[in-house]
């Protein structure tokens, strides 16, 4: 076990000579600022990792992870991130990247009392709840979990689009743009979900409207 772990620390130094030798200067400029375009919200799984899967270098995304990838309003951790990359960091792009074969979606699947875990779940039975109908009529299990994954990514974007300093700054700039993705671990691809947040967010809208203004979120790219 001291083994294994001293290896991390021989791989850091191998990192930091590589990096050296290509770019003298390269850490006296990554310690200079960071000018992100993505706040990327992902699960804390160990096989899920944002900037490797994104193909992404250290500085191009602010990262947030916790289980199953939750945006939940009542926790200071995600909204404090949230509100940091939209008001300072100025990311153009939110991503909430979910993935197939997610423990914290099983456990939230399952009728087990499972202690200080339990609040946390609720927050991913309750996507279960509102959209039963169409889980309950997938007849393989699996198939349902997958889904259930999918679903759960498109609230917590709902989740990330009701707060008021993602919609202020939408009104004013157009930015952020909120996706909903799903990382495969059997294939190692992205799937982008493109989720239709005019039609998602078309009934509810003036519910969670905290600016007294008509906005829809597009789906630019740039």
């Amino acid at each position: 076990m001291s083994q294994s772990y001293e290896v991390i620390f021989e791989n850091n130094r191998k990192w930091v000579e590589s990096k050296i030798s290509q770019d003298p200067a390269y850490f006296e400029e990554l310690a200079k600022t960071q000018h992100p375009d993505y706040l990327y919200i992902g699960c804390s799984d160990s096989r899920a990792t944002a900037e490797e899967l994104m193909g992404a270098k250290p500085g191009e995304v602010f990262v947030h992870r916790n289980i199953a990838n939750v945006v939940n309003t009542l926790d200071m951790s995600s909204t404090a991130v949230i509100q940091y990359a939209v008001e300072h960091l100025k990311v153009k792009h939110i991503i909430v990247c979910g993935h197939y074969n997610c423990g914290g979606v099983k456990a939230a699947m399952t009728p087990q009392d499972l202690g200080l875990l339990n609040p946390w779940l609720r927050n991913i039975r309750d996507v279960y709840r509102l959209h039963q109908g169409e889980l309950d009529s997938i007849q393989d299990e699996g198939k349902r979990y997958d889904r259930l994954v999918e679903l759960n990514v498109q609230e917590q974007c709902i989740n990330v689009i009701k707060m008021a300093c993602v919609q202020e700054r939408y009104i004013l700039e157009e930015y952020p743009i909120v996706h909903g993705w799903v990382f495969d671990l059997r294939t190692g691809k992205i799937i982008d979900l493109e989720i239709d947040f005019e039609k998602v967010l078309k009934d509810i809208q003036k519910i969670y409207n905290l600016t007294e203004s008509d906005w829809v979120m597009n789906r630019k790219t740039t």
